[in-house]
């Protein structure tokens, strides 16, 4: 352990740092790694009263979610630094105006990896054969005439909404596979992503375009005001009736209810939902008013597409970087905008 008066000698400021995330606190000896002689409270399974009070007095506060009163709490709080990439969940209204917020990110890749496992198990019938076979049928193209034969991946056109880090990873995974990957994003004149090799750009004004030219469309933006029911009947009505529909942004950037829809009723093909409309801490499993789960062309996970034990080595090293940035007074890296208040 650092010293204080070591500390000290190297410019290193003594920080109190609050840690409520219960994923991160996993990955408690990566925080450290900048050697500080901090305070550190591990916070994520103390009572609200005893965090409110830890609260009070942070100067770092490390978490995935901010409600109103923890965020009043952390009255002198100067970092408020987020697990994940999305921040939605940080009431910025009752921040201290000085604290800066910041986040982090490397999910991108495993992400891409379940796009193209959930693709693979739609466009070859993994759960369906699945659940025959645990019944004693054994149904292929030898012993039956209405098993289709299996696509390649190299067969098929991706498309993308949204091309953001997450979306760039898929593009460039599954050209990789030969796909052919298609993409629309707000700014389509922007250049594109190192790496990435679009056979067609376009802005978001052309997504109908895209829907309809792609066997596989993969929604990667984030929810905003802008994106919210982006994916409504609509659109789904402009997909190809063999196309699927794979959601890692968002619930609510599909609206649930045409979704359903669409699927029941055989317009798509099939969806892979990692993303729902709710959580699940009501109970109810997965997290929708309808019962996605009694649909048999659907692949359906908890939201972990990016829970790969290197995302969050990762993620805590760089929250441990910018605390040691913090200490010695340095710029802070994945600094977000505070959003505007309209009034």
């Amino acid at each position: 352990m650092v010293n204080a008066a070591k500390q000290a000698s190297d410019g290193l400021e003594s920080l109190k740092i609050v840690v409520t995330d219960p994923i991160i606190s996993r990955f408690e000896d990566r925080l450290r790694a900048d050697g500080g002689a901090h305070h550190w409270d591990m916070a994520a399974a103390w009572t609200p009263e005893r965090r409110l009070s830890a609260l009070a007095g942070a100067d770092v506060v490390v978490c995935s979610s901010l409600g109103p009163a923890e965020a009043e709490a952390a009255g002198r709080v100067r970092l408020v630094h987020v697990t994940g990439a999305g921040y939605d969940k940080i009431s910025f209204p009752h921040l201290a105006p000085s604290a800066q917020v910041a986040n982090t990110f490397h999910h991108a890749r495993p992400i891409a990896e379940h796009v193209l496992m959930v693709t693979l198990m739609l466009s070859r019938n993994v759960a369906a054969a699945d659940r025959e076979i645990r019944q004693g049928q054994w149904r292929t193209i030898a012993t039956a005439d209405d098993v289709p034969f299996h696509p390649v991946l190299a067969d098929l056109t991706l498309g993308l909404v949204g091309l953001g880090s997450i979306g760039a990873e898929v593009a460039r995974v599954a050209g990789m596979m030969g796909m052919k990957v298609r993409a629309v994003r707000r700014n389509p004149s922007a250049a594109l992503p190192q790496g990435v090799r679009l056979d067609w750009v376009g802005g978001n004004h052309e997504l109908h375009g895209l829907l309809a030219a792609s066997d596989v469309v993969v929604v990667t933006v984030p929810l905003d005001s802008a994106t919210e029911g982006m994916i409504g009947a609509a659109e789904l009505a402009s997909m190809k009736p063999s196309a699927f529909l794979i959601n890692v942004a968002r619930g609510p950037v599909v609206d649930q209810a045409a979704l359903y829809a669409a699927l029941k009723e055989r317009r798509i093909a099939g969806a892979g939902l990692d993303v729902w409309w709710g959580s699940p801490t009501d109970g109810v499993v997965p997290p929708a008013e309808l019962p996605f789960a009694s649909l048999q062309n659907t692949v359906l996970t908890p939201h972990h597409s990016g829970h790969a034990r290197i995302t969050f080595e990762h993620r805590a090293a760089d929250i441990a970087a910018n605390i040691g940035l913090l200490a010695r007074g340095g710029e802070l890296l994945n600094l977000v905008p505070r959003p505007v208040r309209v009034t």
